[in-house]
């Protein structure tokens, strides 16, 4: 059997191809063309190749053919139904105009201020004649002016000049004509005596007022208040540098927090609830006090600290007598410029004050 084949080229000369290759091309040419058959013949028919060839396309058991259910439409459908509303709702924006606002029972003006979504700060300067910047200055039923953003609420004087008032101010004229609420005409401001102006995050430095310490002459006291429940102690227990919370609910405040323009923290109680001392130490003072801080308490813990408990209903101790951490030293009150039951705490350190939360336990 031959397993070459030859081939003759024009110049002579002969080349051999193997047999076996020469099989195999036709063989697949074969099954080249008989693949196309297969498809054109699908193509036209409809017919798979597995049903040309006998071989079920389904699996046992199951229908030779398949139809689908009756379109029987109904009358009624389990929906909701939305109607086209032309109206367009549109935000409601910042808020432009100054709120006139009547303190009632129980508010601070910490509160206030976060209910209008503005600084405290911001309240008090705009409120300066009635308050004197003192938050503890807000009684039930005085109306408080609300500015719409942060900065000073400035009421227009005569003789009064834009860039003299944005220098004082800290902002500059071209914030206070741009601001929307303040209606002025870029090009030619003219504005009238007593218009309230936004001086917008224009600020200023608070001066709230706080009871006065004066360096005692007595070894052992470092500090006296004056007043009616004042007393010049000698030597007493010392603190212990710790200060655990001086009201029953732990944690918990009612009114203002610790911030620029109150320097203390309004502690949650109720009328006739225990107040404790915070640390050791010497009674200073134990008795009514002018300034809105009604009846107060002062502690000196002769190691640089001293407390203050002010709003007391009544006391349990005695200006002089020494006390232990945790010592009940009053009852919850509401006494001086108060709109509600709480204790104004105040921690001072060598005549600075602390914000409580720094130290308490």
């Amino acid at each position: 059997m031959a397993f070459f084949k030859k081939k003759e080229k024009k110049n002579g000369e002969v080349n051999s191809y193997p047999i076996w290759l020469v099989v195999a091309t036709w063989v697949i040419a074969g099954l080249m063309v008989g693949l196309m058959g297969f498809s054109l013949y699908q193509y036209f028919s409809g017919q798979s190749l597995l049903g040309f060839i006998n071989i079920p396309s389904k699996p046992a058991g199951s229908t030779a053919a398949s139809s689908l259910p009756d379109f029987a439409p109904s009358n009624s459908y389990d929906s909701i139904e939305r109607s086209a509303n032309p109206d367009t709702v549109l935000p409601v924006g910042s808020r432009k105009n100054v709120v006139e606002y009547t303190v009632a029972i129980g508010d601070s003006l910490f509160g206030i201020a976060k209910q209008y979504e503005v600084e405290p700060e911001s309240v008090l300067w705009a409120n300066s004649a009635t308050l004197n910047d003192d938050p503890h200055l807000i009684s039930v039923g005085v109306k408080l002016k609300i500015p719409p953003v942060d900065g000073i609420l400035y009421q227009w004087k005569e003789g009064d000049e834009l860039d003299i008032v944005a220098a004082k101010y800290y902002s500059s004229v071209e914030d206070i004509l741009l601001y929307p609420g303040n209606g002025l005409d870029m090009t030619n401001p003219v504005i009238e005596p007593g218009t309230l102006l936004m001086i917008p995050d224009g600020y200023r430095p608070l001066t709230p007022w706080v009871v006065p310490v004066s360096a005692g002459n007595d070894a052992g006291v470092t500090a006296q208040i004056a007043g009616p429940g004042s007393c010049a102690p000698s030597g007493g227990y010392v603190g212990t540098y710790s200060f655990v919370w001086p009201a029953p609910y732990f944690g918990q405040i009612s009114g203002n927090d610790y911030w620029s323009g109150h320097q203390a923290i309004d502690a949650q109680c109720f009328q006739g609830d225990s107040i404790f001392a915070s640390d050791s130490g010497v009674v200073i003072y134990a008795g009514p006090i002018s300034g809105g801080y009604g009846n107060l308490v002062a502690i000196d813990h002769q190691n640089g600290y001293l407390t203050l408990y002010a709003h007391l209903n009544g006391f349990n101790i005695a200006c002089g007598q020494s006390v232990s951490q945790g010592t009940v030293i009053g009852f919850c009150g509401s006494t001086g410029n108060s709109t509600g039951a709480h204790l104004h705490f105040e921690v001072r350190q060598n005549g600075g004050f602390v914000n409580p939360w720094h130290v308490l336990q």
